[in-house]
């Protein structure tokens, strides 16, 4: 049986001074990259690809730690983060492993919006065949949406104060 499960997040980020400042900051694509997740699991690819480790995950009994490769495109005033392969350590043997991340961070006027979709679809691990697949696929949304939430949090602290230091060091840009 496949379980399948998603969540989303939206951010509108205020940003009272040199928000007129914030498209050149999402152009340093490195730097943003490190400061929207945590630099010390995040290896850069070259060419706007990223390996990121997440944070090793207990669901019920299991253990598991996903590691995603991203793709960052940037256009004018935005930046575009597309999670493109997956591997689940912890499972053993999954054939059906799928997870999708949609999202991007925008400058505006008065400072960053921004979106996230996280999505999985993985088939039902032997050793959890007793727990009811609704319960599962609530558990899931839940890890789902507390991974968001915590890069959502990440992004109104660590990236604002990553800017505001970027800001003070002209020759960074």
């Amino acid at each position: 049986m496949t379980l399948a499960f998603s969540a989303s997040q939206a951010l509108k980020l205020s940003v009272p001074q040199k928000a007129d400042l914030l498209p050149d900051y999402l152009n340093d694509e490195e730097r943003v990259i490190g400061a929207l997740l945590d630099p010390q699991q995040l290896e850069s690819l070259g060419n706007g690809r990223y390996r990121y480790t997440v944070t090793r995950l207990q669901v019920f009994q299991l253990q598991i730690q996903p590691v995603v490769e991203l793709v960052a495109r940037r256009s004018t005033n935005r930046i575009d983060l597309e999670a493109v392969d997956c591997q689940l350590e912890g499972l053993g043997i999954v054939d059906d492993f799928q997870l999708t991340l949609e999202s991007w961070l925008e400058a505006s006027d008065e400072g960053l919006n921004g979106e996230a979709c996280l999505a999985v679809s993985v088939s039902q691990p032997s050793l959890l065949r007793l727990i009811p697949v609704k319960m599962l696929e609530a558990t899931g949304r839940s890890l789902l949406a507390g991974i968001l939430l915590g890069i959502k949090t990440r992004v109104q602290q660590q990236l604002l104060q990553d800017f505001e230091a970027w800001c003070l060091a002209p020759a960074s840009r």
